[in-house]
């Protein structure tokens, strides 16, 4: 529920940000951040954005409390005692509600405010160098203007494939699934990527009785090392899934489908129909096939990038100051999923940062805002994720095939991690393996994975070494406390001297 956002009859600010979502909120802080200069943020649906309300917080408040539950049915003392009563799903989803505010965006609205930030409800397109057009679809549409900049941030949303029915059969999507209502008893899953895995890790959990993971791909979470694919895929497997790699859905069809709304069953049975012979039915289908960039209507035709936008799937290409290529005069930015470099919400947020320093650099007259402080690092070869399966994927950097593929002089080195006293005090029977990748002639990390429980904390360190180019050779010396998972360092580094 959008809340009423503090009117205001201006027409004019120093930065005008379209889209709400943290990625925005944050370039509009920065942006103005001590000083006299002002930001308004225009948002069509809630700010805080996809993150807030529809994946970041809900799905990781679903899965935490799978994986606590998860690791207590694997701990000796607790596994006896909770394993008759099973996981209280409507304390689950209550609790998951309490961190998406009920969709009610009151507090970001207060946030932004309280910061200085005005807040306009509508559509926002560019009309022109500097101006936006916004439209509340009620009223006539009103012309704004910034003085210094305006920034993209409108993000991506889900896609959903051209599949004979698929589309009339009204699936889930990344915000049905991480808002349901209820649990489905059956459910398929189209993907095999993090959302995926992901969803299916939280459904599983809940209590979903038949799950059927399809990927047209050879392999679940085709962008992470081979060893995290296959952990991942035996530990669904194990928790009851069909996991089915290289395959396709040629048809879906559904039983009186009907749009009862985010997060309800849209209608009666699906059928999906794979080859000639298998069909798979089920009572509710997930798309999780990927994003697309929300950058359709944007009047990006006034800026003169329409074509070339088009032409990169509707990704808008930038700098490394985030200002968007093919735009004169350095007044359009893009921030967050919608520029592609990226697609993770703490992305998003770190390049909402340096464009907003940009911005408030070249306000106060720092016209080129030279500097580490004004240049995005990390999109490229440094970018931290966690997948928040189970067992947890933490990687940072390259993988071994992508260093290959750059040119690097590749080393890696592995190990499991249920071989570490920290990581197997965590759980009885510990699953999970580690990897680092290194570039040989410079003796620095380009790379690390890290799976199992407890593992996505070991991942700023990696990332922290990784961007400050710290040598193995002086990694030998930064000493992991004992017992602790972080003790796996330890482990790397002598598997590697052996």
């Amino acid at each position: 529920m959008a809340s009423t956002a503090r009117e205001t009859a201006k027409d004019t600010w120093d930065v005008i940000v379209i889209g709400g979502g943290s990625a925005g909120e944050n370039a509009a802080d920065y942006a103005i951040r001590g000083s006299n200069r002002t930001a308004v943020i225009v948002e069509a649906e809630l700010v805080g954005g996809e993150c807030s309300y529809w994946a970041c917080m809900p799905s990781k408040a679903l899965l935490r409390s799978v994986q606590v539950f998860d690791e207590a049915e694997h701990l000796a003392g607790s596994a006896t005692r909770i394993s008759t009563k099973g996981i209280d799903v409507k304390a689950v989803l209550a609790r998951r509600d309490s961190f998406t505010s009920h969709l009610d965006d009151s507090g970001q609205v207060m946030w932004a405010n309280g910061f200085g930030i005005d807040v306009v409800r509508g559509r926002a397109r560019l009309s022109g160098p500097r101006t936006v057009e916004v439209s509340d679809g009620d009223g006539p549409v009103r012309q704004i203007t910034a003085t210094h900049a305006v920034v993209i941030a409108t993000g991506t949303t889900a896609d959903v494939p051209d599949i004979p029915g698929l589309r009339r059969s009204l699936p889930w999507t990344s915000r049905d699934v991480t808002n349901m209502h209820q649990v489905p008893k059956r459910v398929a899953i189209l993907g095999g990527g993090v959302v995926a895995c992901e969803s299916a890790t939280w459904l599983l959990g809940l209590g979903v009785q038949e799950l059927t993971l399809i990927d047209i791909g050879d392999r679940l979470m085709a962008r992470a090392e081979p060893f995290a694919s296959d952990l991942v895929r035996a530990s669904l497997v194990a928790a009851g899934a069909t996991v089915l790699t290289d395959t396709a859905v040629s048809e879906v069809t559904r039983k009186s489908p009907k749009d009862n709304g985010i997060g309800h069953i849209a209608g009666g049975e699906v059928a999906l129909q794979i080859g000639r012979r298998r069909r798979v039915l089920v009572d509710e289908l997930v798309v999780a096939t990927g994003r697309t960039p929300t950058t359709q209507d944007l009047g990006l035709e006034s800026a003169g990038i329409a074509d070339t936008v088009a032409s990169n799937h509707g990704y808008l290409a930038v700098n490394d100051q985030l200002q968007v290529e093919g735009v004169g005069g350095r007044w359009l930015y893009a921030v967050g999923d919608v520029n592609g470099r990226a697609l993770l919400t703490h992305m998003g947020k770190y390049q909402a940062r340096i464009a907003g320093a940009v911005i408030a650099a070249r306000a106060g007259g720092r016209e080129r805002a030279a500097g580490k402080d004004f240049r995005d690092r990390a999109s490229d070869r440094v970018v931290p994720s966690v997948t928040f399966t189970s067992p947890e994927v933490a990687s940072v950097g390259l993988t071994e095939r992508a260093a290959q593929d750059a040119g690097i002089e590749v080393e890696t080195v592995e190990y499991e991690t249920s071989g570490v006293a920290g990581a197997a005090l965590l759980q009885d029977h510990y699953i999970g393996r580690a990897k680092l990748v290194i570039d040989r002639s410079k003796d620095t990390l380009v790379g690390a994975t890290f799976v199992g429980s407890g593992m996505g904390e070991l991942l700023h360190s990696a990332t922290v070494a990784i961007i400050g180019g710290v040598t193995m050779s002086d990694l030998w010396h930064a000493v992991p406390s004992y017992p602790t998972a972080s003790e796996v360092w330890l482990r790397l580094l002598e598997a590697r001297r052996a």
